[in-house]
């Protein structure tokens, strides 16, 4: 089976990141399939802040393999980014799953939560024209720091959020089933990111955590997660 991780700068990652992508891939190659699971994407670096692009290699543990590094994930876009890409990319890389980690860029600083949604569906639309088997999981947005003290945006994240279990409940389909992760368990962003939004290494494994009980809940694929160390 292979797997795509689709995600703004909480999927990237910056240098010195292991991300959760790593998390779970780890969760993966653990878990019982018939063949070892493939990582695919058309991507495999980190953002690297001194150059504001994503060239950086240094990944936290040196042994996470190039070929499990893959991605479409970019630091600083969303769902208006990647939904004019996504289906080539799916056609070039053919996953079997997207694991999809969008939003909270696109209500930062690019639409609203009623645009964001149409960006959803047409990405939705994109993947399926690419491989029309393809599933997909979809995890809502996890309100920053700022949403502490901006009542508008913390709001238009709430709306998103529904607009996106909505999209998923219309676009349900038997032969490219969606499925809505929950919000990760416990999530603190005190605790669980080092700037108020992105993940540090427990934020990283609560997100790799929902997105693989997701998978062993609703499709059998996997195992119950289990956390690591570090």
């Amino acid at each position: 089976m292979r797997f795509m991780f689709v995600g703004d700068s909480m999927t990237i990652g910056r240098a010195g990141d292991y991300t959760w992508r790593y998390r779970m891939w780890q969760h993966l190659s653990s878990s019982s399939f018939p063949e070892p699971p493939e990582i695919v994407g058309p991507r495999s670096g980190l953002y690297e802040p001194a150059a504001d692009a994503p060239v950086s290699t240094a990944y936290a543990d040196p042994a996470f393999p190039a070929d499990a590094r893959r991605h479409l994930a970019g630091w600083g876009e969303g769902w208006l980014h990647f939904a004019p890409v996504v289906g080539a990319a799916v056609a070039e890389h053919r996953p079997d799953v997207l694991l999809v980690s969008l939003g909270l860029i696109d209500l930062g600083f690019y639409t609203d939560s009623a645009q964001t949604a149409v960006n959803v569906r047409r990405f939705v639309a994109g993947a399926r024209a690419a491989a029309p088997r393809l599933r997909m999981v979809l995890l809502p947005v996890i309100p920053n720091v700022r949403a502490r003290t901006d009542a508008p945006f913390a709001a238009e994240c709430a709306r998103f959020n529904e607009l996106l279990a909505k999209a998923v409940a219309d676009l349900d389909e038997p032969a490219s089933p969606l499925l809505l992760a929950s919000p990760p368990d416990g999530y603190d962003l005190d605790v669980d990111t080092y700037d108020g939004t992105h993940p540090g290494p427990t934020g990283e494994q609560r997100l790799a955590a929902t997105f693989a009980t997701t998978l062993h809940q609703a499709w059998g694929l996997g195992a119950p997660y289990s956390w690591a160390s570090p």
